[in-house]
């Protein structure tokens, strides 16, 4: 392992001790609850936030904080706990829009919910059970995530502006999202607004602007960092679009829900433009799903998503050395980072 690779591996350890201790915390402020109700807090929220995911937000959040400046790395410790807190919540709620069936190889949480509350014999129907408490889940983590911010010091008021763009952002896009699911088939440029706003702007750019504006970073490094970040989203989303379809379930989380629910996605975008073909609308089982893998392979949508993503990977490294330029540190480590979010599925 070299220097730059254990820095950003002590960096990641930094963000879990920190979540850790934070979550002890604000468990033990739910006393108002009963201790069965706060072990389901425990096991459904505070062991999911800890038990898995690559942390690349918060290492984004922490390389903005370097590229800009920051030295003190216990000092964006904060806002890394912040993002990651947010990124549960949004992944508890688009489980429930998705009707996920299961994340990181395991149930989702409002079908473990559901399945809990049948074997308790509990009054009223288990999927609504379910649904409603992995949405309440996820609004504790949403306001966990502004306690931990909370911390962040004399910058809190630039780093909330922030914080709350890249979540309003993310929003919109999941909104946009779920529109596109329930209408007509839609183009390309659409299927690129979506994959901006749900995910490119906030995987990379917000958590780069958030930490830069912990440490106080001027405007032309954020300039930078956005002329990295936002091709580097487009790529992060395009190859999460490819794993979703092509990857194994057991270690992507995702099981063709794109597919599925004819989401505005590059692949299936490009698939219906070179083909014309009604195979990719009204998916409903996995024969569906072959038939639909085979024409988007066969038709040169999975190679033209491929191609994309490196060229929007290397445009994205290569604006790493614009000026004012960054330090090598948080160049290189930026560097490692576009490759390790990009990577292909097992």
């Amino acid at each position: 392992m070299d220097t730059m690779t254990s820095q950003t591996g002590q960096a990641r350890e930094l963000v879990e001790q920190r979540l850790a201790e934070l979550l002890e915390e604000q468990l033990g402020r739910l006393g108002f609850l009963d201790g069965h109700d706060v072990e389901l807090v425990r096991e459904f929220l505070v062991e999911f936030v800890l038990s898995g995911g690559k942390r690349l937000r918060p290492a984004f959040v922490h390389w903005g904080y370097r590229a800009a400046g920051g030295e003190r790395p216990a000092e964006v410790l904060p806002a890394a706990c912040a993002m990651e807190l947010v990124h549960a919540a949004a992944l508890l709620l688009d489980d429930v829009m998705d009707e996920a069936a299961a994340r990181r190889g395991r149930p989702s949480a409002h079908v473990a919910l559901a399945a809990l509350h049948r074997a308790s014999g509990r009054r009223g129907d288990a999927g609504r059970f379910g649904e409603s408490v992995a949405t309440l889940l996820a609004l504790l983590a949403w306001s966990w995530a502004d306690a931990a911010l909370l911390e962040t010091g004399p910058r809190l008021g630039a780093a909330l502006d922030v914080f709350t763009r890249l979540r309003v952002e993310a929003i919109g896009g999941q909104y946009l999202d779920l529109a596109a699911a329930a209408g007509p088939g839609e183009g390309q440029e659409q299927a690129d607004v979506i994959s901006l706003y749900k995910s490119g702007k906030y995987t990379v750019e917000g958590p780069l602007h958030l930490g830069h504006a912990v440490a106080g970073g001027c405007p032309r490094t954020r300039r930078l960092l956005s002329a990295y970040a936002l091709p580097l989203g487009a790529a992060f989303q395009l190859r999460d679009d490819v794993n979703g379809v092509f990857g194994d379930p057991a270690h992507t989380g995702k099981a063709c829900a794109d597919l599925l629910q004819g989401k505005a996605t590059f692949l299936l975008a490009h698939a219906r433009r070179v083909t014309g073909s009604a195979l990719l609308d009204g998916i409903t089982d996995e024969r569906g799903v072959a038939a639909a893998r085979e024409l988007i392979v066969r038709c040169g949508a999975l190679e033209a998503a491929e191609q994309r993503i490196a060229a929007l990977t290397d445009e994205a490294i290569a604006a790493l050395d614009r000026p004012p330029g960054i330090p090598p540190e948080a160049r290189q480590a930026l560097t490692e980072l576009a490759a390790l979010s990009t990577a292909k599925s097992l």
